[in-house]
């Protein structure tokens, strides 16, 4: 089982450049304007990835009563999923599900 460590922090994008506000009612984990993500933790929370590479939302899947925003890290390859937060830009989770 997965180990979450609470981290809602406010950033800037590295893709985007826009500020990004704590959520407040779970971790921040991706940016509500573009939605890519950091490749920052091994754990939920942790931040002790060493890869740092930029994660992008390449699709979108159906998980209990929300959605996953599934990634690709540009830097490692490797796939990532994030649950998609009340603020994402819905114009830019449908586009993406266009994907499928």
């Amino acid at each position: 089982m997965k180990r979450f460590t609470m981290k809602d922090e406010e950033f800037i994008c590295e893709n985007c450049g826009k500020k990004v506000l704590p959520l407040k009612y779970t971790a921040r984990d991706h940016c509500p304007y573009c939605l890519y993500s950091k490749h920052v933790d091994i754990m939920p929370g942790d931040r002790f990835n060493k890869c740092k590479g930029l994660l992008k939302p390449i699709s979108i899947e159906k998980f209990k009563d929300t959605y996953k925003i599934v990634y690709k890290c540009k830097k490692c390859n490797e796939i990532h999923k994030n649950i998609m937060a009340n603020d994402d830009n819905m114009d830019l989770i449908i586009e993406i599900s266009k994907n499928i």
